[in-house]
């Protein structure tokens, strides 16, 4: 009976001290949940900052891989009326009076315990329109521009558990300089001004997004260079981002560059800024308005050496847009514009004269010229128009009216020589020049979705 009885009391005390034991496992395990960081920027809502609207949930994602699809498809009527339908000066708007596919992505995020891989590719017009303003493929063997033509983002990413994390990525990602998002279905208007559009739209490196706390983020870069697939000289681009959102009202964005990036003339530096301010000044979901919010972004920036200065090869200018939310949502309301002074032109977007590109440029100074300290200023302005029935697609209608000091965009005659493109890319045609004018007035109607 005794043996029995100390048995008993063992097994007793063994199941007390599991008890126990568990109990000190389950405390101790909800305090570190309790210490864990919490993941930046989800402590309020900012889907009203540009580039960050999208589907509040996605009905085909799994524990490991969240799918994204979008179509961009658009009408643009241009009121010069080119007779060639090719619209000019701009990174989004590329047909006159007909409807075209901007882009068709296809993608999405995989993601296993610290490993993530984010894809998404680019069919339509941008698989052409945007390998066709970087000139870097120009430099050396293999066709980069075709390499990359149908992706608009490939990066892969390892997080690290540090402060509020710590993600080390690599590949083609957006760069977000001018604020304005790549694609048009999370932005604020479908033609950004000047500003956004003569920005980078990707980087092609490495970045580490380092999360001291979930309202900063700082983000070095390590890249190709501006906008481009390959190198222009043999030293890459440097970049820095800041992103501070101290509250659920205000975002805070700046945007930091250094590269060398005219082809095959290395000694010239450009120096780039971009800083944006985003303020929701009203939130009252009860209310005729839901929301209203506004930003500014400027950028300053210049190019010295290889033959130029920064006194007459510099970057200046401004964009700023006030939107409304109505109808919980279901409708939104932006206006605003911008301007830039750009003397060399080195940001401004080449005309596709006679097929010309980033690298060819034109055959005659005549018709569009980049050389160093020629003039050029410019400014614009958009009323836009959205109806958005969910948050998987918007309907939008938009007015633009653009302005240049010299002859810039598609006038009637239009850019395209009379049979197409003849000879090498923007070389001189006989008898024949591009129609350009000074301003623009265009119509844009758009049918965007995004899951």
């Amino acid at each position: 009976m005794k043996c029995t009885f100390m048995w008993r009391a063992l097994f007793t005390l063994g199941m007390s001290s599991s008890v126990l034991m568990a109990e000190e496992k389950k405390k101790e395990d909800t305090a570190v949940k309790k210490e864990a960081p919490a993941d930046p920027f989800v402590f309020a809502d900012f889907s009203w900052v540009p580039g960050n609207y999208g589907p509040s949930e996605n009905p085909f994602s799994t524990k490991y891989f969240t799918p994204e699809l979008r179509l961009d498809a658009a009408y643009h009527y241009s009121f010069n009326k080119p007779s060639d339908n090719t619209i000019s000066g701009s990174s989004e708007v590329f047909r006159h009076n007909e409807l075209q596919i901007a882009q068709i992505g296809v993608g999405g995020d995989f993601n296993y315990k610290n490993v993530g891989f984010r894809l998404m590719t680019q069919f339509g017009m941008y698989s052409t329109t945007t390998p066709r303003n970087d000139a870097s493929p120009s430099r050396g063997q293999w066709k980069l521009d075709d390499a990359y033509r149908y992706i608009s983002e490939a990066f892969a990413t390892y997080h690290l558990d540090v402060m509020n994390g710590i993600n080390i990525q690599a590949g083609l990602f957006m760069s977000y300089v001018g604020l304005w998002s790549y694609y048009n279905f999370d932005n604020w208007t479908y033609q950004p001004s000047y500003v956004s559009s003569n920005t980078p739209w990707f980087f092609n490196g490495m970045r580490i997004q380092i999360f001291p706390t979930d309202k900063l983020k700082i983000e070095p870069w390590i890249v190709n260079g501006w906008q481009s697939y390959g190198k222009f000289n043999s030293q890459p681009g440097l970049g820095l981002q800041v992103l501070y959102r101290p509250t659920g009202w205000l975002s805070l964005l700046g945007n930091q560059y250094y590269g060398t990036d005219t082809l095959d003339t290395p000694d010239r530096k450009r120096f780039h800024t971009d800083d944006s301010i985003m303020v929701k000044y009203h939130d009252n979901p009860s209310a005729l308005i839901n929301q209203a919010a506004a930003s500014l972004t400027v950028d300053a920036g210049c190019e010295s050496g290889g033959g130029v200065r920064c006194g007459n090869q510099y970057f200046l200018g401004f964009m700023a847009y006030n939107r409304v939310w109505f109808d919980e949502g279901h409708y939104g309301f932006t206006f605003g514009g911008g301007a830039i002074k750009n003397p060399g032109r080195y940001l401004v977007l080449l005309p596709p004269i006679n097929g010309a590109t980033a690298a060819s440029g034109t055959g005659d100074p005549a018709q569009f010229s980049e050389n160093p300290g020629d003039k050029y200023w410019a400014w614009d302005s958009q009323v836009t128009a959205d109806y958005m029935p969910t948050r998987n697609i918007t309907f939008r209608a938009e007015y633009n009216y653009r302005y240049a000091s010299v002859p810039y965009f598609s006038g009637h005659g239009g850019v395209t020589p009379p049979g197409g493109n003849q000879g090498a890319p923007g070389s001189n045609v006989a008898s024949w020049s591009p129609d350009l004018r000074k301003s623009e007035n265009r119509l844009t109607g758009a049918f965007m979705v995004r899951f």
